[in-house]
């Protein structure tokens, strides 16, 4: 199969709009829709901007981590910090903590650790011995926002850099719009609004399929850890990443279309900003109701 561009042999086959690529179209291809991304997510306004990003060290954070510093490295209004989250689940987060650990070493990035057991002195493996109510993604994912933020503020970040790829941000979007969820559908990143609670959070991977990041990572040679959390199995997530993979099979570029209805939505409500963060009755932190999803975790 040869490339569309050129007389090189393709490597991947875009079937969203019809091309074959091969390496360097297929690089090129990766990495303008991170540029473009990169350029409508940050405001650059001569200051120093301090981007702090979280790397769990699966391949779509490696990927985020590497192309931060392959854009941005050069520009001296730019400071990189990379960071993981350490959920507690053995078997699991080591192998991409020391990925995360290697990747940022390469790239001399400073990079540091946040740990469930010292933040909140419990890990994923105790609360899902425990038969705590609920899967444990709808537990872990409350608990990781809350340290991606505390993390971010530590580091007096301006933005936090999350590896949220197409797939996974139409998976959420489709979730949110089958809950009836328009307020979550409304605060989901990239975030523009500013606010001393919350850092607000790009997704510069958000027009990038999973299976091409993973190729870029390969190709790219980047360091990173091919294991699955090991209770992913019981995610809700799984049954709309099923739904869209079969449409986007029938209909290629659905993902993107889906992308595109959430930005039209916003767009058309005129919120662009997110909505308001309040404050959190017991830790203080950022929350849309009167305690955070965490303190309730914590007290259950």
């Amino acid at each position: 199969m040869q490339c569309s561009f050129c007389s090189g042999k393709a490597v991947f086959e875009a079937r969203y709009n019809g091309t074959n690529l091969c390496r360097e179209h297929f690089f090129q291809s990766v990495e303008k829709r991170f540029r473009q991304e990169l350029r409508e997510q940050i405001k650059f306004d001569g200051e120093k901007t301090r981007i702090a990003v979280a790397i769990s060290g699966g391949k779509d954070s490696s990927v985020l981590l590497y192309l931060l510093h392959k854009t941005l490295s050069e520009r001296h209004d730019v400071e990189l910090e990379s960071f993981t989250i350490d959920e507690g689940i053995k078997g699991y987060r080591s192998e991409g903590l020391k990925s995360a650990m290697e990747l940022s070493r390469n790239l001399s990035i400073n990079h540091r650790t946040m740990s469930f057991k010292e933040s909140f002195g419990l890990e994923m493996d105790g609360i899902v011995k425990g038969g705590i109510e609920g899967t444990p993604c709808s537990r872990c994912g409350p608990m990781r926002r809350k340290l991606i933020n505390e993390a971010s503020l530590n580091i007096k970040a301006d933005y936090v850099a999350l590896g949220m790829n197409l797939d996974d941000y139409s998976q959420s979007v489709l979730m949110n719009v089958a809950r009836g969820d328009l307020e979550r559908t409304l605060r989901m990143a990239p975030h523009r609004k500013i606010d001393n609670l919350m850092i607000p959070r790009i997704v510069p991977l958000r027009r990038i399929y999973e299976k091409e990041i993973k190729l870029y990572a390969i190709l790219r040679e980047i360091p990173h850890d091919a294991g699955w959390c090991p209770y992913s199995e019981a995610a809700q997530r799984n049954k709309f990443r099923d739904i869209l993979n079969e449409l986007e099979s029938v209909s290629p570029g659905t993902k993107f279309s889906v992308l595109n209805f959430s930005e039209a939505l916003r767009t058309a409500i005129h919120n662009d900003q997110g909505l308001p963060v309040g404050k959190c009755s017991v830790c203080g932190g950022p929350t849309s109701e009167s305690i955070c999803q965490t303190c309730r975790l914590i007290e259950a």
